[in-house]
């Protein structure tokens, strides 16, 4: 079965940086579409950004030019850089993968089927 574990999570002051990080195993990571999701209480699950294999990206508007979603694929782990973090940027984060080709980038998480656990990020 696909393995998604995510890490780097945490309590941060506005202003401030994490860095999130997904290790992939189980599958040719290389070839999937990978993503990162986030839910806020009370929120339905968002997606922040997706790398698709073939290098192309998406991000929600809110992150863009804060977060950078990025992919090792000799170490088959995704990640995000998130900057100048606000307090409307907190919830639980989530990694995602789908092995299917997408003609477009898709930040809908109904299109993703694997998922990691989790990493909560809290901003205040």
């Amino acid at each position: 079965d696909v393995q998604l574990v995510e890490s780097g999570g945490g309590l941060v002051q506005p202003g401030g940086s994490l860095r999130l990080s997904c290790a992939a195993s189980r599958f040719s990571f290389s070839t999937y579409s990978m993503g990162w999701f986030r839910q806020a209480p009370g929120k339905e699950r968002e997606g922040v950004a997706v790398r698709n294999s073939d290098g192309r990206l998406r991000y929600v508007d809110s992150v863009k030019g804060r977060f950078t979603i990025s992919r090792d694929n000799a170490k088959n782990t995704l990640y995000l850089q998130m900057n100048s973090l606000e307090p409307e940027d907190t919830g639980m984060y989530y990694c995602a993968a789908d092995g299917k080709w997408f003609s477009v980038v898709t930040l809908n998480p109904s299109d993703f089927r694997h998922w990691g656990q989790g990493t909560q990020v809290t901003v205040s």
